[in-house]
């Protein structure tokens, strides 16, 4: 069933559920023009069947290159693993004008907000059940299960630790997007010009 993408109907963990008394913030991508990297991050949260449980996997990523800047693996689902890879994305790459995330309460809380506050980043956050306002990411998951998760059985961990690095680093450094003109993420990231086939 993994290897042919099929999955059952049971409950899923809840990777959105709002914070209590959080605060929440408007949408701000609406009819936006996305024309450069570092103008829009998002961030988003999928989990991973292991042979106990779940686990859960976060990224950073540029919305115009596609490129994941960051990423983190946890086994729980509070804030701190989102906190890390926020902040790791910052110390190597800068920081976006505008940061977009779900509702839930990873995105909500006092730590993650406090990040982005403190970098003056403007807050950006998806419609109630809205999964399309952050559609990149949407996609991203959609690649990585089917390219990545959906033909393995990781044993652990440290196992899919390993695994999605290796994948990770070959999506932003060699895979072709039909959506960047068969440039890679890193291409478009750091604005590489397309080879020619001369120069290949």
């Amino acid at each position: 069933m993994g290897m042919m993408g099929l999955e059952t109907l049971s409950p899923r963990p809840n990777t959105s559920k709002p914070g209590k008394d959080h605060v929440h913030y408007p949408y701000l991508l609406r009819g936006k023009s996305i024309s450069r990297p570092n103008q829009v991050w998002a961030s988003d949260i999928t989990y991973l069947r292991m042979p106990r449980g779940w686990c859960y996997l976060t990224v950073i990523m540029d919305w115009y290159s596609r490129k994941v800047l960051s990423w983190r693996l946890s086994n729980t689902l509070d804030s701190s693993f989102c906190v890390e890879a926020l902040r790791e994305a910052i110390t190597l790459y800068g920081k976006p004008e505008i940061f977009n995330t779900d509702q839930g309460s990873q995105y909500t809380g006092k730590e993650f907000i406090g990040v982005l506050q403190e970098a003056n980043i403007r807050i950006s956050m998806n419609g109630r059940g809205r999964a399309l306002d952050n559609v990149m990411v949407e996609r991203l998951w959609r690649t990585v299960k089917y390219e990545e998760v959906y033909l393995k059985s990781y044993v652990d961990m440290v196992e899919a630790r390993r695994e999605l690095n290796e994948y990770l680093n070959w999506y932003n450094e060699k895979r072709k997007h039909s959506s960047l003109g068969k440039l890679t993420p890193d291409d478009v990231y750091f604005n590489r010009e397309k080879e020619t086939d001369e120069a290949a």
